[in-house]
């Protein structure tokens, strides 16, 4: 019915009807124009303020057992649950990340603070993903975010421990609270009473959000999302909690739970969705208050006591979900397979072997650090790294490593096989470390192939029931102290650094194509033969040939010429380069060398009945 006709209704009607009409229709024209006003105020926000930033509240919590405040201020608005909010707000979501605010002025920190009604802003189908960390993790976090972005996922928020962090992300568009850690910006190292803080951080979180009525999707940032996991974890809807694990032996050849009654592992909380049920509440205050209490409980250690002070038997049903903590908390293992921990994903590639696609990894189990973590995502080619990394100052160096096919495959994988066969590659890398140094270039490492596993406790050199396969394509810092490679030392006691990058670098999509088309390929040959003379022009297109054995001066003056080549590849580090000329250059390049190479005899020490 028109306007129009309704009016010529109302004008012939009773006055009863009349009013009832009027009413209606002053309804319709004032509701549409709330909603084109909140249409218009949303797209004119005011420069200080964005979509994802609440009024600030707060509310402090009791240490139940000192009974005085914890200090911290992740300050929250604690109330009956909302409903979830429709997922129709998903745009919404997806226009407010990446976009830097207009205004230059930074709002007040009390306006960061942890609220509900923050939450609920970024809130999906009831659903908010979390991660937190400092300044040190900022390119980590960037990282997460991206992953989860690029997977057209927009329900997340992330935590800063401190101020820098906070603003940085604030400038950058994206959605971040203030957890009020006054944390330090620097890398704190796994272990460190920090670090352990940083645990309890996330216990204190966990507890603060789930009495908001949303599901929390709780991550470490040292991990990434390759695969939207929201349908995954929908598909087990009765789980109070779903939690990763350092499994490293199967139990499940497809993407069901793992089996729990098969994972002997502990349950690690660097991956684990929460539902706000009772069960999980209780949990997570009792978990807190557990950590509150002793300051040299581990957060995972913790964890795993309390989760496991009851298990069994299993819930009705063939979902895989287990009665767990109190006899009603419903728990589900994520299969190790697909939920990757850095053994499962960069060592055996469990998920290739079972032809999966995997959702997310986690860079455990590896020894260098946040350096050695950082260096295994971009290996994998799942670190998003500013365009410069792909552009060093001096340009790349890279060679195609020889390795014989006896030293990869004859006799069986022993300690010294092993290390017959690190050797041999190690002494092509120094050679090319030599070259870079002289040539002021990066590096880029091989390839690194291993016949035996490395951890820290006696193994027979792989892991029983794994799905390791001898020999692999090895991490780096399995073999290299990475952390110590990429650390800024004195120059007069190591030596000039050197820069190096991934062995998958000119692989990596984000490599500009005006860098890999720069390219001077290098053919060794023997000196004094017919076409191997000391030359800096090109003996065909894009080709010189080098004499074996070269010095330093020698590699100069053929490579004076091409400064300006973005990547220069050896054929061969066999017998490419003689040495220094400069004495003092060997003194500095004998240390340099000697800090980087990890002491082998540390991390392979076998059981006696196998060494």
């Amino acid at each position: 019915m028109g306007l129009k006709d309704s009016c010529q209704e109302v004008a012939s009607s009773r006055p009863l009807f009349l009013t009832i009409y009027a009413t209606v229709i002053a309804g319709i024209v004032l509701s549409s124009f709330y909603v084109f006003s909140a249409v218009f105020s949303a797209n004119k926000a005011s420069p200080d303020s964005t979509s994802w930033l609440s009024s600030p509240s707060s509310l402090s919590y009791v240490d139940s057992h000192s009974g005085q405040a914890f200090n911290s201020s992740l300050a929250t608005t604690v109330g009956a649950a909302a409903p979830a909010p429709s997922s129709q707000h998903g745009d919404a979501l997806a226009n407010s990340m990446w976009v830097p605010p207009k205004s230059s002025k930074m709002p007040s920190l009390k306006t960061f603070r942890l609220t509900k009604e923050l939450v609920e802003q970024r809130v999906k189908d009831n659903v908010i993903i979390v991660t937190f960390g400092n300044y040190a993790f900022m390119d980590f976090i960037l990282s997460w975010v991206k992953h989860l972005t690029d997977l057209n996922v927009y329900n997340l928020l992330v935590g800063a421990m401190d101020t820098k962090l906070l603003e940085a992300l604030y400038w950058k568009g994206i959605p971040v609270f203030d957890m009020g850690s006054h944390m330090s910006t620097v890398d704190v190292g796994w272990g460190s009473p920090t670090f352990h803080k940083m645990g309890r951080e996330k216990v204190i979180l966990i507890d603060a959000i789930l009495p908001f009525g949303y599901e929390l999707l709780m991550c470490d940032t040292d991990m990434v999302w390759l695969k939207n996991p929201l349908p995954y974890l929908a598909r087990y809807p009765e789980a109070d909690v779903l939690t990763s694990s350092d499994q490293v032996v199967p139990t499940v050849v497809d993407d069901r739970l793992d089996i729990w009654q098969q994972v002997g592992a502990a349950y690690n909380i660097g991956i684990f969705h929460w539902r706000p049920t009772e069960s999980a509440k209780k949990l997570a205050k009792e978990w807190k208050d557990m950590l509150l209490a002793d300051e040299k409980i581990w957060d995972q250690n913790g964890f795993n006591d309390i989760v496991r002070r009851q298990l069994g038997p299993s819930v009705d049903g063939d979902d895989g979900l287990v009665y767990a903590f109190d006899g009603s908390l419903k728990l589900g293992v994520l299969p190790a397979s697909i939920f990757c921990s850095g053994h499962t994903y960069f060592v055996q590639a469990m998920y290739q072997q079972l032809r999966l696609q995997p959702y997310a990894v986690h860079t455990t189990f590896q020894y260098a650090g946040t350096e050695g973590k950082r260096h295994r995502l971009r290996e994998a080619m799942v670190f998003y790294d500013p365009p410069e990394y792909y552009d060093a100052p001096g340009g790349f160096l890279s060679f195609k490593p020889s390795i014989p096919k006896s030293l990869l495959l004859d006799g069986d994988h022993t300690i010294d096989t092993h290390f017959t066969l690190i050797n041999y590659q190690m002494k092509q890398i120094r050679t090319a470390l030599a070259i870079s140094l002289v040539l002021n270039r990066t590096l880029i490492m091989p390839p690194l192939w291993c016949r035996l596993d490395r951890l820290w406790f006696p193994h027979p050199g792989f892991l029983e029931g794994s799905m390791t396969r001898l020999p692999f394509i090895c991490p780096l810092d399995h073999v290299f102290e990475v952390n110590v490679m990429l650390k800024e030392m004195p120059e007069d006691e190591f030596g000039p650094g050197i820069n190096i990058r991934e062995y998958s670098l000119l692989d990596n999509p984000s490599m500009p194509k005006q860098v890999k088309e720069s390219w001077l390929d290098v053919k060794l040959c023997q000196g004094g033969t017919k076409d191997c003379q000391v030359t800096n022009s090109t003996s065909s297109p894009g080709m010189i040939r080098l004499p074996k054995r070269s010095n330093e001066e020698t590699l100069k003056t053929a490579f004076s010429s091409f400064k300006d080549i973005k990547v220069i590849q050896f054929s061969s580090m066999q017998d490419a380069f003689e040495g220094f000329t400069d004495q003092v250059r060997i003194h500095l390049y004998s240390p340099f060398c000697l800090a980087i190479v990890v002491s082998f005899a540390t991390f392979y020490s076998l059981p006696d009945a196998v060494a």
